[in-house]
Protein backbone atom coordinates (compact mmCIF):
# COMPACT_ATOMS: atom_id res chain seq x y z
CA UNK A 1 0.00 0.00 0.00
CA UNK A 2 1.18 3.06 -0.99
CA UNK A 3 2.49 5.86 2.00
CA UNK A 4 0.58 8.23 3.83
CA UNK A 5 0.85 11.54 4.90
CA UNK A 6 -1.57 12.88 7.74
CA UNK A 7 -1.91 15.89 9.65
CA UNK A 8 -2.58 14.53 12.15
CA UNK A 9 -3.46 10.70 13.86
CA UNK A 10 -5.83 9.57 16.93
CA UNK A 11 -4.19 6.56 18.20
CA UNK A 12 -5.31 4.08 20.96
CA UNK A 13 -9.20 5.04 20.25
CA UNK A 14 -12.56 2.91 20.17
CA UNK A 15 -14.77 4.46 17.41
CA UNK A 16 -18.24 4.78 17.54
CA UNK A 17 -18.62 5.84 13.54
CA UNK A 18 -22.18 5.33 13.32
CA UNK A 19 -22.48 4.33 10.37
CA UNK A 20 -24.51 0.82 9.98
CA UNK A 21 -25.53 -0.75 13.53
CA UNK A 22 -24.12 -1.11 17.05
CA UNK A 23 -22.77 2.48 16.59
CA UNK A 24 -20.53 1.17 13.89
CA UNK A 25 -18.39 0.52 16.44
CA UNK A 26 -14.90 -0.01 16.17
CA UNK A 27 -12.34 -1.25 19.12
CA UNK A 28 -8.69 -0.29 19.23
CA UNK A 29 -8.90 1.87 16.54
CA UNK A 30 -7.62 4.75 14.81
CA UNK A 31 -8.70 7.72 13.11
CA UNK A 32 -6.59 10.68 10.62
CA UNK A 33 -7.10 13.60 9.74
CA UNK A 34 -6.14 15.74 6.24
CA UNK A 35 -6.66 19.44 5.60
CA UNK A 36 -9.76 19.38 8.02
CA UNK A 37 -11.96 16.14 6.53
CA UNK A 38 -11.51 12.46 7.98
CA UNK A 39 -8.34 10.70 5.63
CA UNK A 40 -8.23 7.02 7.31
CA UNK A 41 -10.57 5.49 10.24
CA UNK A 42 -10.58 1.50 10.80
CA UNK A 43 -8.95 -0.86 13.20
CA UNK A 44 -5.54 0.30 14.20
CA UNK A 45 -3.79 -3.05 13.29
CA UNK A 46 -5.17 -1.86 9.52
CA UNK A 47 -3.26 0.81 9.25
CA UNK A 48 -1.34 1.08 6.33
CA UNK A 49 2.71 0.46 6.59
CA UNK A 50 4.76 3.43 6.97
CA UNK A 51 2.16 5.99 7.58
CA UNK A 52 3.31 9.19 8.50
CA UNK A 53 1.30 12.16 10.22
CA UNK A 54 2.54 15.77 11.42
CA UNK A 55 0.88 15.00 14.75
CA UNK A 56 0.45 12.06 16.45
CA UNK A 57 -2.23 11.83 19.44
CA UNK A 58 -2.51 9.08 21.96
CA UNK A 59 -6.02 8.77 22.72
CA UNK A 60 -5.43 7.00 25.56
CA UNK A 61 -8.66 4.30 25.14
CA UNK A 62 -10.93 7.47 25.08
CA UNK A 63 -14.01 6.59 22.78
CA UNK A 64 -14.59 9.24 19.86
CA UNK A 65 -18.02 10.30 18.23
CA UNK A 66 -18.88 12.41 15.43
CA UNK A 67 -19.11 15.74 17.23
CA UNK A 68 -22.77 16.30 18.48
CA UNK A 69 -25.25 18.18 16.60
CA UNK A 70 -27.81 20.57 17.91
CA UNK A 71 -30.29 20.55 15.37
CA UNK A 72 -33.05 23.10 17.23
CA UNK A 73 -32.59 25.58 19.01
CA UNK A 74 -33.76 29.36 19.42
CA UNK A 75 -29.91 30.24 21.36
CA UNK A 76 -30.05 33.72 20.48
CA UNK A 77 -32.20 35.96 23.09
CA UNK A 78 -32.24 38.82 25.58
CA UNK A 79 -33.70 38.68 29.03
CA UNK A 80 -35.46 35.91 30.98
CA UNK A 81 -38.40 34.24 31.65
CA UNK A 82 -37.57 32.97 35.40
CA UNK A 83 -40.41 34.78 36.51
CA UNK A 84 -42.94 33.70 34.80
CA UNK A 85 -41.72 30.05 35.72
CA UNK A 86 -41.99 31.17 39.73
CA UNK A 87 -45.38 32.51 39.31
CA UNK A 88 -46.81 29.54 37.26
CA UNK A 89 -45.73 27.05 40.08
CA UNK A 90 -47.54 29.72 42.44
CA UNK A 91 -50.58 29.29 40.78
CA UNK A 92 -51.12 32.08 38.00
CA UNK A 93 -52.48 30.84 34.66
CA UNK A 94 -50.28 31.21 31.74
CA UNK A 95 -53.25 33.09 30.14
CA UNK A 96 -52.72 35.66 33.04
CA UNK A 97 -49.29 36.10 32.23
CA UNK A 98 -49.63 36.42 29.00
CA UNK A 99 -52.27 39.53 29.79
CA UNK A 100 -49.49 41.07 31.87
CA UNK A 101 -47.31 40.62 28.55
CA UNK A 102 -45.64 37.95 29.77
CA UNK A 103 -44.75 34.43 27.66
CA UNK A 104 -43.29 35.08 24.02
CA UNK A 105 -44.22 38.65 23.92
CA UNK A 106 -42.01 39.63 26.91
CA UNK A 107 -38.69 37.89 24.91
CA UNK A 108 -39.51 39.81 22.13
CA UNK A 109 -39.57 43.18 23.83
CA UNK A 110 -36.16 42.20 25.63
CA UNK A 111 -34.75 41.37 22.21
CA UNK A 112 -35.78 44.08 20.64
CA UNK A 113 -34.36 46.50 23.46
CA UNK A 114 -31.18 44.81 23.08
CA UNK A 115 -27.89 46.56 21.34
CA UNK A 116 -26.60 43.27 19.02
CA UNK A 117 -23.49 43.85 21.58
CA UNK A 118 -25.75 42.86 24.37
CA UNK A 119 -27.49 39.82 22.17
CA UNK A 120 -23.96 38.67 21.66
CA UNK A 121 -22.87 38.73 25.49
CA UNK A 122 -26.10 37.05 26.23
CA UNK A 123 -25.86 33.97 24.22
CA UNK A 124 -22.31 33.22 24.62
CA UNK A 125 -22.62 31.75 28.03
CA UNK A 126 -25.74 29.49 26.46
CA UNK A 127 -23.51 28.74 23.59
CA UNK A 128 -20.02 28.07 25.39
CA UNK A 129 -21.91 25.73 27.63
CA UNK A 130 -23.24 23.35 24.96
CA UNK A 131 -19.52 23.36 23.25
CA UNK A 132 -18.33 22.17 26.19
CA UNK A 133 -20.39 18.92 26.03
CA UNK A 134 -19.19 18.07 22.15
CA UNK A 135 -21.19 20.34 20.02
CA UNK A 136 -19.34 21.16 16.92
CA UNK A 137 -22.65 22.11 14.37
CA UNK A 138 -25.62 23.95 16.01
CA UNK A 139 -28.64 25.45 14.39
CA UNK A 140 -29.95 28.73 15.75
CA UNK A 141 -33.37 30.12 14.76
CA UNK A 142 -34.35 33.59 15.00
CA UNK A 143 -38.31 34.53 15.72
CA UNK A 144 -37.47 36.71 18.61
CA UNK A 145 -37.45 40.22 16.81
CA UNK A 146 -40.25 39.77 14.27
CA UNK A 147 -39.48 43.04 12.69
CA UNK A 148 -36.62 42.73 9.56
CA UNK A 149 -34.27 44.94 11.58
CA UNK A 150 -34.64 42.80 14.35
CA UNK A 151 -34.35 39.68 13.09
CA UNK A 152 -31.18 40.52 10.78
CA UNK A 153 -30.07 41.45 14.40
CA UNK A 154 -30.68 37.89 15.52
CA UNK A 155 -29.14 36.26 12.55
CA UNK A 156 -26.14 38.61 12.63
CA UNK A 157 -25.90 37.22 16.21
CA UNK A 158 -26.01 33.78 15.20
CA UNK A 159 -22.96 33.99 12.16
CA UNK A 160 -21.03 35.86 14.71
CA UNK A 161 -20.98 33.02 17.59
CA UNK A 162 -19.98 30.58 14.51
CA UNK A 163 -17.03 32.28 13.23
CA UNK A 164 -15.48 33.29 16.97
CA UNK A 165 -16.14 30.28 18.43
CA UNK A 166 -15.33 27.74 15.56
CA UNK A 167 -18.38 25.99 15.56
CA UNK A 168 -20.69 25.16 12.29
CA UNK A 169 -23.97 27.05 12.55
CA UNK A 170 -26.85 26.91 10.42
CA UNK A 171 -29.34 29.76 10.80
CA UNK A 172 -33.02 29.65 10.87
CA UNK A 173 -35.45 32.12 9.61
CA UNK A 174 -38.46 31.68 12.14
CA UNK A 175 -40.35 35.00 11.43
CA UNK A 176 -44.04 33.32 11.86
CA UNK A 177 -42.40 32.29 15.19
CA UNK A 178 -46.02 34.73 16.54
CA UNK A 179 -47.79 37.60 15.36
CA UNK A 180 -46.25 40.34 16.84
CA UNK A 181 -47.83 43.51 18.35
CA UNK A 182 -48.25 45.59 15.51
CA UNK A 183 -49.89 43.25 13.32
CA UNK A 184 -52.24 41.83 16.16
CA UNK A 185 -55.78 40.66 14.80
CA UNK A 186 -54.36 40.70 11.41
CA UNK A 187 -52.16 37.31 11.08
CA UNK A 188 -52.21 37.44 6.79
CA UNK A 189 -50.68 41.05 6.62
CA UNK A 190 -47.73 40.06 8.87
CA UNK A 191 -47.48 36.83 6.45
CA UNK A 192 -47.73 39.18 3.83
CA UNK A 193 -44.89 40.96 5.19
CA UNK A 194 -42.75 37.86 5.89
CA UNK A 195 -42.65 36.63 2.56
CA UNK A 196 -43.06 39.82 0.59
CA UNK A 197 -40.56 42.14 2.68
CA UNK A 198 -38.61 40.26 5.54
CA UNK A 199 -37.80 36.76 4.03
CA UNK A 200 -36.52 38.31 0.44
CA UNK A 201 -34.37 40.76 2.12
CA UNK A 202 -32.48 38.86 4.68
CA UNK A 203 -32.33 36.21 2.11
CA UNK A 204 -30.35 38.97 0.39
CA UNK A 205 -28.37 39.71 3.02
CA UNK A 206 -27.24 35.74 3.40
CA UNK A 207 -28.47 35.33 7.01
CA UNK A 208 -30.62 32.37 6.39
CA UNK A 209 -29.69 28.89 5.80
CA UNK A 210 -33.30 27.73 5.88
CA UNK A 211 -37.11 28.98 7.15
CA UNK A 212 -39.14 27.04 9.46
CA UNK A 213 -42.64 28.07 11.34
CA UNK A 214 -45.03 27.65 14.34
CA UNK A 215 -47.73 25.59 12.70
CA UNK A 216 -50.55 25.61 15.72
CA UNK A 217 -53.50 26.68 16.71
CA UNK A 218 -52.21 29.62 18.58
CA UNK A 219 -49.82 29.95 15.86
CA UNK A 220 -49.82 29.72 11.80
CA UNK A 221 -52.68 27.94 10.12
CA UNK A 222 -51.29 25.36 7.54
CA UNK A 223 -52.80 28.19 4.60
CA UNK A 224 -50.13 30.63 6.31
CA UNK A 225 -47.63 28.13 6.82
CA UNK A 226 -47.62 26.71 3.24
CA UNK A 227 -47.26 30.84 1.97
CA UNK A 228 -44.34 31.21 3.73
CA UNK A 229 -43.20 27.96 2.27
CA UNK A 230 -43.66 28.81 -1.19
CA UNK A 231 -41.60 31.91 -0.59
CA UNK A 232 -38.99 30.20 1.11
CA UNK A 233 -38.82 27.91 -1.86
CA UNK A 234 -38.69 30.60 -4.11
CA UNK A 235 -35.17 31.69 -2.75
CA UNK A 236 -33.89 28.38 -3.16
CA UNK A 237 -34.00 28.14 0.73
CA UNK A 238 -34.77 24.51 2.50
CA UNK A 239 -38.15 23.94 5.06
CA UNK A 240 -38.54 22.70 8.37
CA UNK A 241 -41.38 23.07 10.74
CA UNK A 242 -42.78 23.40 14.31
CA UNK A 243 -45.46 20.78 14.24
CA UNK A 244 -47.99 19.02 15.70
CA UNK A 245 -46.63 20.25 19.48
CA UNK A 246 -49.82 21.19 21.26
CA UNK A 247 -52.29 19.88 18.14
CA UNK A 248 -52.83 17.31 14.78
CA UNK A 249 -52.52 20.54 12.52
CA UNK A 250 -51.16 18.33 9.77
CA UNK A 251 -48.13 20.31 9.60
CA UNK A 252 -46.01 17.26 9.42
CA UNK A 253 -47.42 16.34 6.42
CA UNK A 254 -47.51 19.60 5.39
CA UNK A 255 -43.85 19.69 5.89
CA UNK A 256 -43.12 16.37 4.09
CA UNK A 257 -45.01 17.57 0.94
CA UNK A 258 -42.92 20.55 0.54
CA UNK A 259 -40.08 18.25 0.93
CA UNK A 260 -39.11 19.56 4.12
CA UNK A 261 -35.71 18.48 6.28
CA UNK A 262 -37.85 18.36 9.71
CA UNK A 263 -40.52 18.19 11.97
CA UNK A 264 -40.15 18.82 15.33
CA UNK A 265 -41.61 18.64 18.56
CA UNK A 266 -44.48 15.99 17.25
CA UNK A 267 -46.68 14.86 20.38
CA UNK A 268 -49.82 14.90 18.22
CA UNK A 269 -48.39 13.29 15.38
CA UNK A 270 -50.77 11.16 13.56
CA UNK A 271 -50.07 7.82 11.18
CA UNK A 272 -51.04 10.26 8.24
CA UNK A 273 -48.29 12.03 9.30
CA UNK A 274 -45.67 9.39 10.47
CA UNK A 275 -46.64 7.97 6.92
CA UNK A 276 -46.11 11.31 5.02
CA UNK A 277 -42.80 12.16 6.64
CA UNK A 278 -41.53 8.58 5.81
CA UNK A 279 -42.32 8.65 2.43
CA UNK A 280 -40.36 12.12 2.12
CA UNK A 281 -37.28 11.11 4.24
CA UNK A 282 -38.22 14.06 6.46
CA UNK A 283 -36.32 13.91 10.04
CA UNK A 284 -38.60 13.54 12.79
CA UNK A 285 -36.77 16.10 15.69
CA UNK A 286 -37.64 15.24 18.66
CA UNK A 287 -37.78 18.05 21.49
CA UNK A 288 -37.73 16.52 24.80
CA UNK A 289 -36.32 19.29 27.23
CA UNK A 290 -40.01 21.42 26.26
CA UNK A 291 -41.90 18.04 26.80
CA UNK A 292 -40.07 17.82 30.36
CA UNK A 293 -40.53 21.64 31.61
CA UNK A 294 -44.39 21.69 30.32
CA UNK A 295 -44.68 18.42 32.10
CA UNK A 296 -46.77 17.00 28.98
CA UNK A 297 -48.47 14.07 28.85
CA UNK A 298 -49.14 13.31 25.23
CA UNK A 299 -46.38 11.32 23.82
CA UNK A 300 -44.68 11.52 20.27
CA UNK A 301 -45.41 8.05 18.15
CA UNK A 302 -41.80 6.55 18.69
CA UNK A 303 -42.99 3.23 18.27
CA UNK A 304 -44.87 4.19 14.93
CA UNK A 305 -41.53 6.40 13.63
CA UNK A 306 -39.66 3.46 14.41
CA UNK A 307 -41.42 0.54 11.99
CA UNK A 308 -42.18 3.18 9.35
CA UNK A 309 -37.93 3.98 9.22
CA UNK A 310 -38.28 7.68 9.94
CA UNK A 311 -35.24 9.16 11.11
CA UNK A 312 -35.07 10.60 14.77
CA UNK A 313 -33.21 13.37 15.98
CA UNK A 314 -33.15 14.97 19.06
CA UNK A 315 -31.92 17.88 19.99
CA UNK A 316 -32.13 20.63 23.26
CA UNK A 317 -34.85 23.67 21.77
CA UNK A 318 -32.79 26.00 24.05
CA UNK A 319 -35.40 28.34 24.32
CA UNK A 320 -36.28 30.90 27.47
CA UNK A 321 -39.36 29.62 28.01
CA UNK A 322 -40.61 25.67 27.49
CA UNK A 323 -36.87 24.46 27.32
CA UNK A 324 -33.94 26.72 28.88
CA UNK A 325 -32.04 23.48 28.34
CA UNK A 326 -28.08 23.62 27.12
CA UNK A 327 -27.14 20.54 27.73
CA UNK A 328 -27.37 17.81 24.83
CA UNK A 329 -25.89 15.10 26.85
CA UNK A 330 -28.82 15.54 29.14
CA UNK A 331 -30.97 15.96 26.53
CA UNK A 332 -30.10 12.26 24.96
CA UNK A 333 -30.82 10.99 28.65
CA UNK A 334 -34.34 12.62 28.38
CA UNK A 335 -35.03 11.32 25.05
CA UNK A 336 -34.08 7.74 26.42
CA UNK A 337 -36.33 7.72 29.67
CA UNK A 338 -39.06 10.30 28.73
CA UNK A 339 -39.74 8.80 24.93
CA UNK A 340 -37.76 5.50 25.41
CA UNK A 341 -35.28 5.89 22.85
CA UNK A 342 -32.48 3.45 23.25
CA UNK A 343 -28.60 4.72 23.79
CA UNK A 344 -28.08 4.01 20.09
CA UNK A 345 -30.54 5.96 18.95
CA UNK A 346 -30.21 8.95 21.07
CA UNK A 347 -26.42 8.84 19.89
CA UNK A 348 -27.84 9.02 16.44
CA UNK A 349 -30.34 11.34 17.23
CA UNK A 350 -27.78 14.01 17.99
CA UNK A 351 -24.91 12.67 15.25
CA UNK A 352 -26.15 10.92 11.62
CA UNK A 353 -29.67 12.16 12.26
CA UNK A 354 -28.88 15.17 13.19
CA UNK A 355 -26.93 15.93 10.49
CA UNK A 356 -29.94 14.83 7.92
CA UNK A 357 -32.41 17.01 9.99
CA UNK A 358 -29.92 20.07 8.80
CA UNK A 359 -29.14 18.41 5.52
CA UNK A 360 -25.71 18.38 5.92
CA UNK A 361 -25.90 13.89 6.61
CA UNK A 362 -23.20 13.98 3.60
CA UNK A 363 -20.79 16.14 5.59
CA UNK A 364 -20.92 15.54 8.89
CA UNK A 365 -22.72 12.97 11.93
CA UNK A 366 -20.86 10.08 10.94
CA UNK A 367 -16.98 8.92 11.28
CA UNK A 368 -16.63 8.15 7.44
CA UNK A 369 -13.83 8.92 4.98
CA UNK A 370 -14.60 12.38 3.06
CA UNK A 371 -16.52 13.82 6.23
CA UNK A 372 -15.53 16.70 7.94
CA UNK A 373 -13.15 16.23 11.32
CA UNK A 374 -15.60 17.00 13.48
CA UNK A 375 -15.09 14.25 16.80
CA UNK A 376 -14.69 14.33 20.01
CA UNK A 377 -13.01 12.11 22.13
CA UNK A 378 -14.52 10.79 25.75
CA UNK A 379 -13.78 9.27 29.05
CA UNK A 380 -16.13 6.74 28.91
CA UNK A 381 -16.41 2.56 29.16
CA UNK A 382 -18.67 2.58 26.28
CA UNK A 383 -21.41 4.08 23.98
CA UNK A 384 -24.47 4.17 26.10
CA UNK A 385 -22.90 6.04 29.10
CA UNK A 386 -23.02 9.32 26.92
CA UNK A 387 -27.35 9.06 27.64
CA UNK A 388 -27.28 6.98 30.91
CA UNK A 389 -25.19 9.38 33.23
CA UNK A 390 -26.93 12.99 34.55
CA UNK A 391 -24.66 15.97 35.06
CA UNK A 392 -21.77 14.29 34.15
CA UNK A 393 -19.41 15.87 31.20
CA UNK A 394 -17.24 13.24 30.02
CA UNK A 395 -15.89 15.49 26.85
CA UNK A 396 -11.99 15.20 27.11
CA UNK A 397 -11.54 17.03 23.94
CA UNK A 398 -13.01 18.34 20.99
CA UNK A 399 -12.08 18.46 17.48
CA UNK A 400 -13.64 21.01 14.59
CA UNK A 401 -12.40 20.69 11.25
CA UNK A 402 -9.23 18.75 12.07
CA UNK A 403 -8.65 21.31 15.09
CA UNK A 404 -8.40 20.61 18.53
CA UNK A 405 -10.67 22.61 20.82
CA UNK A 406 -10.09 23.50 24.18
CA UNK A 407 -12.62 22.23 26.36
CA UNK A 408 -13.91 24.90 29.38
Amino acid sequence: MSEAQWDAIWLNAHLATMVGADYGAIEHGALAVRDGTIAWVGAQADLPVGWRAQTVHDAQGAWITPGLIDCHTHIVYAGSRSDEFEARLNGVAYEEIARQGGGIRATVRATRAASEAQLYAESVPRVRRLLSEGVTTLEIKSGYGLTLADEAKMLRVARRLGMDYGVRVRTTFLGAHAVPLEFEGDSDAYVTHIVEEMLPALARMGLVDAVDAFCERIGFSAAQTERVFAAAQAQGLPVKLHAEQLSDQGGAELVARCGGLSADHLEYLSEAGVAAMAQAGTVAVLLPGAFYFLRETQLPPIAALRVAGVPMAVSTDCNPGTSPLTSILLAMNMACTLFRLTPQEALAGVTCHAARALGLQDSVGQLALGYAADFVLWDIARPADLSYAMGLNPCVATVCGGQVRAVD
